[in-house]
């Protein structure tokens, strides 16, 4: 009876071997892993370069073939991982000429902003009126930041006061047209040496 109960409890102790590979891992050749080097990233396996656990059926006929992964040795370790220091570097490459590229863009756009903002200020006729005291003598003279302020108001345009040469504030009724200092890189107006704002002041 003891014998008869001992080998029924071994009969089941074998069984569950051969079925849970987990707590049994080291029944036989089938369950055993292999551990591996990814050579790109896999979707639910591993990124690139990460070493993993496959069942060697699998790196024999899937992964090896096609390259994606290579056997965890020194060799290959060392292999993969100047490779990718490689890709890395051509990366890091690419993303600076991307970024110079993105560079030389904007300022290309920002020039020529500039040289449309240039080109609305030299076509353009910025009306003031003022009260007059004596003759055409102005009551309170029109100094460089009313002036742009009026530019910013009429125009719709932003300038910086040393964008404007005015070296002494406008005392009388008339048109003036005051040079206007902009960055060299804006091409200067066909037929004239510099650009130029028109400013003509009215009797109130």
């Amino acid at each position: 009876m003891a014998s008869a109960r001992a080998a029924l409890l071994r009969r089941h102790c074998l069984a569950a071997a051969g079925a849970n590979p987990v707590l049994f891992s080291g029944h036989g050749l089938r369950y055993r892993k292999l551990e591996v080097i990814l050579t790109t990233t896999i979707d639910k396996l591993g990124k690139a370069g990460e070493v993993v656990k496959v069942a060697p059926g699998h790196f024999r006929n899937h992964l090896m073939p096609k390259m994606l992964a290579v056997p965890n040795i020194d060799k290959f370790a060392l292999l993969i991982r100047e490779q990718r220091k490689l890709y890395q570097r051509q990366e890091e490459v690419v993303k600076e000429v991307r970024q110079e590229d993105d560079d030389a863009k904007q300022q290309e756009e920002k020039l020529k902003e500039y040289q449309t903002a240039a080109k609305r200020l030299d076509n353009a006729l910025l009306v003031l009126r003022r009260f007059i005291s004596v003759g055409n003598e102005l009551r309170s003279p029109v100094t460089k930041d009313e002036i742009v302020s009026e530019v910013a108001r009429q125009l719709n345009i932003n300038i910086h006061p040393d964008n404007l040469h005015l070296p002494s504030p406008l005392a009388s009724l008339g048109e003036f047209e005051l040079p206007l200092r902009l960055p060299r890189d804006i091409p200067r107006p066909e037929g004239k040496l510099q650009w130029t704002l028109t400013v003509k002041i009215r009797r109130k």
